[in-house]
């Protein structure tokens, strides 16, 4: 029986390695045309585009995880309306299998010398790289967080993680009475609309099961806007006016007291001064950063830690064989899959021009989407520029709260994110955008 299990085994691993092209020898030397260093949503779009265009063996994508998340579904998830089953796929599903993947996580860039070095010991030469590393989850900066997150009945949970993220509705589910409380980190984030969006939810979802009069509703941003864009935060303002939601500005989480359930919160105008808040549910943003092995490396990232890229072309600064896409980079966009997508031709293009000493001639506008999910079956959809101007596809104000938009978000984002974006067939509604207003050709 144990030599049938190991022949198994040693069959399976074989199948495996040899079928979807991943690279399992550590201490290894690796030279390709193209490096992608992460497998999200930026890194899979990208490996789709050039795999197209590259021969067997020319492209790597190095990234550890095994799963691949659609992270915009998880306010939904959070929200009771889909489940974590439904967000996920294999990363060699999703991976292209003209690709080498090598399944490890970059520790050492060396631009100078165009390599990487992985945890397990690899070196990988490239010619171009394209840095998509995303964000990073920083749950220990916060006492009291990752203990409260891992303890049942807490009242604490997170839509940030698979990890945490079915905690937000069996949490909502028990709810009788007291403080709901969400906030928004003093850092970057993913997503910048999800921290409010599972408030409204949750604001819903109370109402809905006749509790919302035992509730307090309260949005805690360190923000001093409730969105960056003027004319969808005037729209907000009304909607938490009318539902009673209580919105602090410029307040930051810092601290989770979880055995007495109180959560700490500072004045971000006045440092010295904090609040303590008792509560029934609590949701926490995380605070986030670009990944810490990505930040050290001072001559590919800004003082922030973010890839110093230009905003137009998405080419770094100083390495002109170095691209980047994503929340990792230090363009002024909102991180959102969106931009992603948006983002994602300028690079392939772009990056195609230098491979073949061109001049860099697309450019990226800055476009970010945000689907500001305001309860069961209504949303808002936020489409905006780099200098917070609407940019809106439909040929309506889309300030208001519609049925059409949430039904965009709930059924028809999955599977063009899963079919189209990560076959990189999707770059963004702007063609659409154009015929919807009548300019043909622009």
């Amino acid at each position: 029986m144990a030599n049938l299990w190991n022949r198994s085994s040693l069959q399976a691993a074989n199948f495996t390695q040899k079928y979807f092209s991943t690279s399992r020898i550590h201490n290894a030397e690796h030279r390709c045309k193209l490096l992608i260093v992460g497998g999200g949503a930026g890194g899979c779009t990208m490996a789709s585009k050039f795999a197209r265009h590259l021969k067997k063996n020319e492209m790597i994508v190095i990234e550890p995880s095994d799963m691949h998340y659609y992270q915009p579904m998880f306010t939904l998830i959070g929200g009771g309306i889909k489940k974590l089953s439904d967000s996920g796929k294999l990363m060699k599903s999703v991976l292209p299998e003209n690709a080498t993947w090598i399944k490890d996580r970059v520790v050492d860039f060396n631009p100078h010398k165009n390599t990487v070095n992985t945890l397990n010991g690899d070196t990988i030469s490239y010619e171009f790289l394209i840095i998509a590393m995303g964000l990073q989850l920083n749950y220990e900066q916060i006492p009291g967080l990752i203990e409260a997150l891992n303890i049942p009945n807490t009242g604490v949970c997170s839509n940030y993680s698979p990890k945490y993220v079915n905690r937000t509705f069996e949490i909502l589910q028990k709810f009788e009475s007291g403080n709901a409380i969400f906030t928004y980190p003093s850092s970057p984030v993913k997503c910048p609309g999800a921290p409010q969006k599972i408030c409204y939810i949750t604001e819903d979802y109370l109402r809905k099961h006749g509790k919302r009069d035992k509730a307090n509703v309260i949005y805690n941003t360190s923000l001093p806007v409730l969105f960056g864009v003027r004319k969808y935060a005037d729209a907000l303002w009304k909607l938490v006016e009318k539902r009673n939601i209580k919105v602090n500005l410029r307040t930051n989480l810092v601290e989770i007291r979880q055995k007495e359930k109180i959560a700490v919160f500072q004045n971000l105008d006045i440092p010295d001064q904090t609040t303590e808040m008792e509560y029934s549910m609590l949701h926490v943003t995380p605070p986030m950063s670009s990944p810490d092995f990505l930040r050290k490396c001072s001559d590919l990232v800004t003082e922030a830690g973010f890839v110093n890229a230009h905003k137009d072309t998405l080419q770094h600064v100083t390495f002109p064989n170095v691209f980047t896409i994503g929340d990792c980079s230090s363009t002024p966009n909102s991180k959102t899959a969106a931009s992603v997508a948006a983002q994602s031709n300028v690079v392939f293009e772009n990056m195609k021009a230098c491979m073949n000493n061109k001049p860099l001639k697309s450019v990226y506008n800055g476009y970010a989407s945000c689907p500001l999910v305001t309860g069961y079956g209504k949303c808002i959809l936020a489409e905006f520029d780099y200098d917070l101007n609407p940019l809106e596809t439909f040929p309506i104000s889309q300030d208001k709260e519609m049925w059409l938009m949430y039904s965009m978000k709930k059924d028809v984002m999955p599977p063009l994110y899963w079919h189209l974006m990560l076959n990189g067939r999707w770059n963004g509604p702007g063609n659409f955008r154009n015929l919807m207003h009548l300019k043909l050709g622009k």
